[in-house]
């Protein structure tokens, strides 16, 4: 009996033939594991916010920021952009409000949501974090027109503005939030269902681009 190895599927792309390698379809997958890992982590951190009075969970959401951060980076090391410009600066802007949480967790004497929260003009620094997943999902919205991150794309700057310059009632706040968290989630299933050679994209656009800029250098 002889074992038969299937070819891969040949596709055409806007300057070219190309396949997509195991690699390829690995690097999705970690894509989107990591949004999902970090749309669980918000989830969980905003239904302690919005559902328990307890004050000792505040303690808890500090982990819980911690993993979604990770997961984000992953996503943002994995996304496949066809601007590299545009990648790079979403990875600086994680980096940026990265560091400034680190800083503002290991300075306060109180846990970092806590911190945030009484003290706006923090997000100056930690909100790039939000402002790089803001990028995803643009991208998506612009790339697969999903509704929930269209919303998402409105929702997000609005509640973090609007909570900087103090114009936002704290129910509305909470209902922004409890809308983030569960579209965050909704988006982060859809994900798990959607063809993955969607979420590479066209490579022959990506080969371009990189023979682009090789020949300005």
């Amino acid at each position: 009996m002889t074992m038969q190895i299937t070819a891969p599927e040949v596709y055409q792309g806007q300057f070219g033939e190309f396949t997509i390698t195991q690699s390829d379809r690995t690097g999705v997958i970690i894509y989107r594991a990591g949004l999902m890992v970090a749309a669980l982590s918000f989830a969980i951190g905003s239904a302690l916010v919005l559902f328990n009075n307890n004050p000792s969970v505040f303690t808890v959401l500090t982990p819980l920021y911690a993993c979604f951060s990770l997961a984000l980076g992953v996503s943002l090391l994995t996304i496949h952009i066809y601007m590299a410009s545009l990648h790079r600066v979403l990875q600086a802007f994680w980096a940026i409000g990265t560091i400034a949480s680190v800083v503002l967790a290991l300075s306060s004497s109180e846990p970092l949501a806590v911190t945030v929260y009484n003290q706006p003009i923090t997000l100056f620094g930690l909100g790039f974090i939000f402002v790089a997943l803001t990028g995803i999902y643009f991208k998506e919205a612009f790339c697969f027109n999903r509704l929930e991150t269209k919303v998402l794309t409105v929702i997000v700057p609005l509640l973090l503005l609007g909570h900087l310059v103090g114009i936002l009632p704290t129910q509305l706040e909470q209902i922004l939030l409890g809308i983030w968290a569960i579209l965050f989630l909704v988006f982060a299933l859809r994900k798990t269902v959607q063809a993955i050679p969607q979420d590479i994209g066209d490579k022959s656009v990506f080969t371009y681009l990189k023979e682009q800029r090789s020949t300005k250098i």
